[in-house]
Protein backbone atom coordinates (compact mmCIF):
# COMPACT_ATOMS: atom_id res chain seq x y z
CA UNK A 1 0.00 0.00 0.00
CA UNK A 2 2.30 2.10 0.93
CA UNK A 3 4.70 1.57 -2.42
CA UNK A 4 1.33 2.69 -4.43
CA UNK A 5 1.05 5.67 -3.00
CA UNK A 6 4.35 6.83 -3.47
CA UNK A 7 4.09 5.77 -7.03
CA UNK A 8 0.93 7.65 -7.65
CA UNK A 9 2.50 10.48 -5.71
CA UNK A 10 5.60 10.35 -7.82
CA UNK A 11 2.70 10.58 -10.68
CA UNK A 12 1.13 13.50 -9.79
CA UNK A 13 4.18 15.43 -9.27
CA UNK A 14 6.22 14.96 -12.54
CA UNK A 15 4.42 17.34 -14.16
CA UNK A 16 4.93 20.23 -12.28
CA UNK A 17 8.34 22.23 -12.80
CA UNK A 18 10.49 21.89 -10.15
CA UNK A 19 10.03 24.84 -7.16
CA UNK A 20 6.33 25.90 -8.41
CA UNK A 21 3.56 25.73 -6.30
CA UNK A 22 -0.41 25.51 -6.78
CA UNK A 23 -0.31 29.33 -6.50
CA UNK A 24 1.53 29.43 -9.45
CA UNK A 25 -0.50 27.07 -11.57
CA UNK A 26 -3.33 28.87 -11.14
CA UNK A 27 -1.84 32.01 -12.48
CA UNK A 28 -1.10 31.04 -15.73
CA UNK A 29 -4.40 30.27 -17.27
CA UNK A 30 -6.05 33.47 -15.53
CA UNK A 31 -3.22 35.33 -17.59
CA UNK A 32 -4.29 33.68 -20.29
CA UNK A 33 -8.00 34.95 -20.00
CA UNK A 34 -7.22 38.29 -19.29
CA UNK A 35 -4.70 39.03 -22.22
CA UNK A 36 -7.53 37.37 -24.31
CA UNK A 37 -10.07 39.79 -22.99
CA UNK A 38 -8.08 42.85 -23.59
CA UNK A 39 -7.16 41.81 -27.22
CA UNK A 40 -11.34 41.15 -27.65
CA UNK A 41 -11.25 44.91 -25.69
CA UNK A 42 -9.07 46.37 -27.91
CA UNK A 43 -10.90 44.45 -30.72
CA UNK A 44 -14.32 46.07 -29.82
CA UNK A 45 -13.03 49.33 -29.33
CA UNK A 46 -11.13 49.40 -32.44
CA UNK A 47 -14.51 48.66 -34.19
CA UNK A 48 -16.46 51.34 -32.93
CA UNK A 49 -13.58 53.67 -34.48
CA UNK A 50 -14.72 54.82 -37.56
CA UNK A 51 -12.61 57.38 -40.14
CA UNK A 52 -15.02 58.81 -42.83
CA UNK A 53 -13.10 60.14 -45.96
CA UNK A 54 -13.62 63.76 -46.97
CA UNK A 55 -16.35 64.85 -49.49
CA UNK A 56 -18.37 61.60 -48.14
CA UNK A 57 -20.53 61.60 -45.13
CA UNK A 58 -22.09 58.02 -43.14
CA UNK A 59 -25.32 57.48 -41.90
CA UNK A 60 -25.47 55.49 -38.55
CA UNK A 61 -28.26 53.35 -37.69
CA UNK A 62 -29.04 51.76 -34.08
CA UNK A 63 -30.95 48.19 -34.54
CA UNK A 64 -32.18 49.44 -37.66
CA UNK A 65 -32.84 52.96 -37.29
CA UNK A 66 -31.49 55.90 -38.61
CA UNK A 67 -29.55 57.70 -35.63
CA UNK A 68 -27.37 60.27 -36.77
CA UNK A 69 -24.51 61.29 -39.50
CA UNK A 70 -20.80 60.70 -39.71
CA UNK A 71 -19.13 63.60 -40.98
CA UNK A 72 -15.50 63.34 -42.65
CA UNK A 73 -12.73 62.82 -40.12
CA UNK A 74 -12.28 60.67 -37.47
CA UNK A 75 -15.40 60.01 -35.65
CA UNK A 76 -16.66 56.88 -32.76
CA UNK A 77 -19.90 54.73 -32.63
CA UNK A 78 -21.25 52.74 -30.32
CA UNK A 79 -20.24 48.84 -30.98
CA UNK A 80 -22.30 46.06 -31.28
CA UNK A 81 -25.13 48.26 -30.91
CA UNK A 82 -24.52 50.99 -34.19
CA UNK A 83 -23.55 50.48 -37.11
CA UNK A 84 -22.70 52.25 -40.47
CA UNK A 85 -25.18 52.39 -42.66
CA UNK A 86 -25.49 54.04 -45.81
CA UNK A 87 -22.21 56.13 -47.64
CA UNK A 88 -23.06 58.96 -49.62
CA UNK A 89 -20.84 60.87 -51.35
CA UNK A 90 -21.68 64.81 -50.78
CA UNK A 91 -19.46 66.13 -53.71
CA UNK A 92 -21.26 67.28 -56.86
CA UNK A 93 -21.84 64.67 -59.39
CA UNK A 94 -23.24 64.30 -62.77
CA UNK A 95 -25.22 61.27 -64.37
CA UNK A 96 -26.10 60.66 -67.74
CA UNK A 97 -29.49 60.58 -69.19
CA UNK A 98 -29.74 58.14 -71.96
CA UNK A 99 -31.02 58.96 -75.50
CA UNK A 100 -35.34 58.73 -76.13
CA UNK A 101 -36.93 59.65 -79.23
CA UNK A 102 -39.55 62.63 -78.06
CA UNK A 103 -42.12 63.67 -80.56
CA UNK A 104 -42.01 67.46 -80.96
CA UNK A 105 -45.54 69.41 -80.51
CA UNK A 106 -45.89 69.81 -84.80
CA UNK A 107 -45.50 65.60 -84.91
CA UNK A 108 -41.58 65.70 -85.74
CA UNK A 109 -39.37 63.28 -83.60
CA UNK A 110 -35.95 64.01 -82.65
CA UNK A 111 -33.63 61.93 -80.46
CA UNK A 112 -32.06 63.83 -77.30
CA UNK A 113 -29.84 62.95 -74.49
CA UNK A 114 -28.73 65.38 -71.91
CA UNK A 115 -26.63 65.13 -68.16
CA UNK A 116 -27.51 66.54 -64.68
CA UNK A 117 -25.40 67.76 -62.24
CA UNK A 118 -26.31 67.62 -58.29
CA UNK A 119 -25.39 67.85 -54.85
CA UNK A 120 -26.66 65.87 -51.87
CA UNK A 121 -27.30 68.63 -49.12
CA UNK A 122 -29.19 66.05 -46.73
CA UNK A 123 -27.50 62.65 -46.33
CA UNK A 124 -30.60 61.38 -44.52
CA UNK A 125 -32.90 62.29 -46.78
CA UNK A 126 -31.26 61.16 -49.85
CA UNK A 127 -30.47 57.52 -48.08
CA UNK A 128 -33.34 57.12 -46.56
CA UNK A 129 -36.19 59.31 -48.66
CA UNK A 130 -35.36 57.76 -52.16
CA UNK A 131 -34.34 53.78 -52.84
CA UNK A 132 -31.97 54.53 -55.28
CA UNK A 133 -31.40 58.53 -55.96
CA UNK A 134 -29.65 58.18 -59.12
CA UNK A 135 -31.96 55.40 -61.19
CA UNK A 136 -34.81 58.23 -59.35
CA UNK A 137 -32.77 61.14 -61.08
CA UNK A 138 -32.90 59.64 -64.52
CA UNK A 139 -36.37 58.45 -64.63
CA UNK A 140 -37.57 61.97 -63.44
CA UNK A 141 -35.41 63.63 -66.24
CA UNK A 142 -36.63 61.62 -68.73
CA UNK A 143 -40.12 62.35 -68.42
CA UNK A 144 -39.71 65.96 -67.95
CA UNK A 145 -37.69 66.26 -71.13
CA UNK A 146 -40.65 64.39 -72.48
CA UNK A 147 -43.22 67.05 -70.95
CA UNK A 148 -41.04 69.47 -72.57
CA UNK A 149 -40.20 69.31 -75.84
CA UNK A 150 -44.20 68.12 -76.15
CA UNK A 151 -44.99 71.35 -75.57
CA UNK A 152 -43.11 73.04 -78.30
CA UNK A 153 -42.55 72.61 -82.07
CA UNK A 154 -39.35 71.57 -83.96
CA UNK A 155 -37.66 74.86 -84.57
CA UNK A 156 -38.36 76.29 -81.14
CA UNK A 157 -37.04 72.74 -79.79
CA UNK A 158 -33.91 73.37 -81.44
CA UNK A 159 -33.60 77.19 -80.93
CA UNK A 160 -34.63 77.02 -77.13
CA UNK A 161 -32.33 74.72 -75.64
CA UNK A 162 -31.45 77.24 -72.75
CA UNK A 163 -35.08 77.88 -72.27
CA UNK A 164 -35.96 73.91 -72.22
CA UNK A 165 -32.73 73.84 -69.80
CA UNK A 166 -33.87 76.52 -67.47
CA UNK A 167 -37.68 75.01 -67.43
CA UNK A 168 -36.31 71.22 -66.66
CA UNK A 169 -33.71 72.76 -63.92
CA UNK A 170 -36.50 74.37 -62.00
CA UNK A 171 -38.45 71.30 -62.25
CA UNK A 172 -36.23 68.53 -61.11
CA UNK A 173 -34.66 70.99 -58.15
CA UNK A 174 -38.18 71.39 -56.36
CA UNK A 175 -39.01 67.70 -56.96
CA UNK A 176 -35.37 66.56 -55.44
CA UNK A 177 -35.83 69.13 -52.73
CA UNK A 178 -37.81 66.44 -50.80
CA UNK A 179 -34.78 63.65 -51.34
CA UNK A 180 -32.35 66.07 -49.79
CA UNK A 181 -30.63 66.91 -53.11
CA UNK A 182 -29.89 69.82 -55.38
CA UNK A 183 -29.65 69.78 -58.91
CA UNK A 184 -27.43 72.42 -59.77
CA UNK A 185 -27.44 72.27 -63.28
CA UNK A 186 -29.40 70.83 -66.44
CA UNK A 187 -27.86 70.31 -70.29
CA UNK A 188 -29.54 68.63 -73.17
CA UNK A 189 -26.38 67.49 -75.01
CA UNK A 190 -27.89 66.37 -78.16
CA UNK A 191 -30.86 67.18 -79.88
CA UNK A 192 -31.13 65.36 -82.90
CA UNK A 193 -33.71 65.71 -85.46
CA UNK A 194 -34.22 62.54 -88.43
CA UNK A 195 -32.30 62.74 -91.67
CA UNK A 196 -35.07 63.64 -94.13
CA UNK A 197 -36.01 66.79 -91.39
CA UNK A 198 -32.22 67.68 -91.61
CA UNK A 199 -32.33 67.63 -95.89
CA UNK A 200 -35.32 69.55 -95.26
CA UNK A 201 -33.71 72.05 -93.17
CA UNK A 202 -31.03 72.50 -95.25
CA UNK A 203 -33.31 73.06 -98.05
CA UNK A 204 -35.32 75.73 -96.37
CA UNK A 205 -32.27 77.68 -95.13
CA UNK A 206 -30.31 77.90 -98.73
CA UNK A 207 -33.74 79.32 -99.91
CA UNK A 208 -33.48 81.75 -97.54
CA UNK A 209 -30.23 82.42 -98.10
CA UNK A 210 -30.69 83.31 -101.54
CA UNK A 211 -33.77 84.97 -100.74
CA UNK A 212 -32.13 87.52 -98.91
CA UNK A 213 -29.84 88.02 -101.72
CA UNK A 214 -32.00 88.82 -104.21
CA UNK A 215 -33.40 91.03 -101.55
CA UNK A 216 -29.85 92.58 -100.48
CA UNK A 217 -29.22 93.15 -104.75
CA UNK A 218 -32.71 94.44 -105.23
CA UNK A 219 -32.04 97.11 -103.09
CA UNK A 220 -28.93 97.54 -103.80
CA UNK A 221 -29.77 98.30 -107.63
CA UNK A 222 -32.74 100.63 -105.81
CA UNK A 223 -30.14 102.35 -103.98
CA UNK A 224 -27.96 102.63 -107.08
CA UNK A 225 -30.64 103.93 -109.26
CA UNK A 226 -31.96 106.63 -106.71
CA UNK A 227 -28.23 107.89 -106.16
CA UNK A 228 -28.14 108.26 -109.81
CA UNK A 229 -30.83 110.42 -110.17
CA UNK A 230 -30.14 112.32 -107.48
CA UNK A 231 -26.66 112.47 -108.94
CA UNK A 232 -28.36 113.61 -112.63
CA UNK A 233 -30.98 116.48 -110.70
CA UNK A 234 -27.59 117.96 -109.14
CA UNK A 235 -26.16 117.98 -112.38
CA UNK A 236 -29.19 119.71 -114.07
CA UNK A 237 -29.23 121.95 -111.70
CA UNK A 238 -25.93 123.11 -111.63
CA UNK A 239 -25.73 123.30 -115.65
CA UNK A 240 -29.16 125.46 -115.19
CA UNK A 241 -27.17 127.63 -112.66
CA UNK A 242 -24.17 127.39 -114.95
CA UNK A 243 -26.35 128.79 -117.61
CA UNK A 244 -27.57 131.37 -115.51
CA UNK A 245 -24.81 132.77 -114.73
CA UNK A 246 -23.48 132.70 -118.26
CA UNK A 247 -26.40 134.15 -119.06
CA UNK A 248 -26.43 136.98 -116.95
CA UNK A 249 -22.87 137.21 -117.57
CA UNK A 250 -23.44 137.78 -121.75
CA UNK A 251 -26.62 139.94 -120.58
CA UNK A 252 -23.92 142.38 -118.65
CA UNK A 253 -21.41 142.64 -121.55
CA UNK A 254 -24.10 143.49 -124.08
CA UNK A 255 -25.17 145.77 -121.51
CA UNK A 256 -21.73 146.90 -121.47
CA UNK A 257 -21.37 146.86 -124.97
CA UNK A 258 -24.56 148.77 -125.65
CA UNK A 259 -23.12 151.47 -123.30
CA UNK A 260 -19.90 151.78 -125.18
CA UNK A 261 -21.81 151.57 -128.85
CA UNK A 262 -24.38 154.53 -127.22
CA UNK A 263 -20.78 156.59 -126.21
CA UNK A 264 -19.70 155.79 -129.39
CA UNK A 265 -22.81 157.01 -131.29
CA UNK A 266 -23.22 159.94 -128.61
CA UNK A 267 -19.14 161.31 -129.80
CA UNK A 268 -20.38 160.50 -133.19
CA UNK A 269 -23.33 162.02 -132.90
CA UNK A 270 -21.66 165.42 -131.75
CA UNK A 271 -18.97 165.50 -134.44
CA UNK A 272 -21.64 165.11 -136.62
CA UNK A 273 -23.64 168.12 -135.59
CA UNK A 274 -20.46 170.08 -135.52
CA UNK A 275 -19.85 169.62 -138.61
CA UNK A 276 -16.77 167.01 -138.74
CA UNK A 277 -17.07 164.65 -141.71
CA UNK A 278 -14.14 162.79 -140.29
CA UNK A 279 -16.40 161.19 -137.35
CA UNK A 280 -19.40 160.50 -140.29
CA UNK A 281 -16.30 158.46 -141.93
CA UNK A 282 -15.12 156.98 -138.95
CA UNK A 283 -18.45 155.89 -137.74
CA UNK A 284 -19.25 154.30 -141.50
CA UNK A 285 -16.01 152.74 -141.79
CA UNK A 286 -15.57 151.45 -138.34
CA UNK A 287 -19.20 149.18 -139.26
CA UNK A 288 -17.83 148.77 -142.76
CA UNK A 289 -14.55 147.12 -141.32
CA UNK A 290 -16.94 144.55 -138.63
CA UNK A 291 -18.93 143.36 -141.60
CA UNK A 292 -15.94 142.97 -143.70
CA UNK A 293 -14.37 140.44 -140.51
CA UNK A 294 -17.95 138.73 -139.61
CA UNK A 295 -17.90 137.65 -143.97
CA UNK A 296 -14.07 136.72 -143.77
CA UNK A 297 -15.16 134.20 -140.49
CA UNK A 298 -17.08 132.12 -141.32
CA UNK A 299 -15.95 128.40 -142.34
CA UNK A 300 -17.30 127.79 -146.01
CA UNK A 301 -15.37 130.49 -147.23
CA UNK A 302 -12.74 130.21 -149.61
CA UNK A 303 -13.23 133.48 -151.76
CA UNK A 304 -14.27 136.72 -150.73
CA UNK A 305 -15.80 139.04 -153.17
CA UNK A 306 -15.29 142.38 -152.52
CA UNK A 307 -17.43 144.92 -153.57
CA UNK A 308 -16.69 147.98 -156.01
CA UNK A 309 -17.47 150.34 -152.87
CA UNK A 310 -14.62 148.63 -150.85
CA UNK A 311 -12.05 151.51 -152.51
CA UNK A 312 -14.13 154.23 -150.34
CA UNK A 313 -12.82 152.54 -147.53
CA UNK A 314 -9.61 154.08 -147.63
CA UNK A 315 -10.92 157.41 -147.61
CA UNK A 316 -12.76 156.40 -144.37
CA UNK A 317 -9.68 155.36 -143.37
CA UNK A 318 -7.42 158.41 -144.34
CA UNK A 319 -10.40 160.44 -142.15
CA UNK A 320 -9.89 158.36 -139.46
CA UNK A 321 -6.31 159.16 -139.50
CA UNK A 322 -6.95 163.14 -139.33
CA UNK A 323 -9.41 162.61 -137.27
CA UNK A 324 -7.33 160.86 -134.62
CA UNK A 325 -4.09 163.65 -135.23
CA UNK A 326 -7.09 166.49 -134.82
CA UNK A 327 -7.42 164.86 -131.34
CA UNK A 328 -3.66 164.94 -130.39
Amino acid sequence: MGGARQREGKKVDCGAPPGSTFGDRMMTPILTVLIVLVLLALVVLWSGVKVVPQGTEWTVERFGRYVRTLEPGLQVITPFFDRIGRKINVQEGVIEIPSQTVITKDNATVTVDGVVFYQVLDVAKAAYEVQNLDRAMVALTLTNIRTAIGGMDLDETLSKRDEINARLLKVLDEATHVWGTKVTRVELKDVSPPEDVIQAMAKQLTAERNKRATILQAEGVKEAQILTAEGEKQAQVLAAEARLAAAQRDAEARERLAEAEAKATESVSKAIAGGSIQAVNYFVATKYIDALGRLTQTQNAKIVLMPLEAASVIGALAGIAELVDAKR
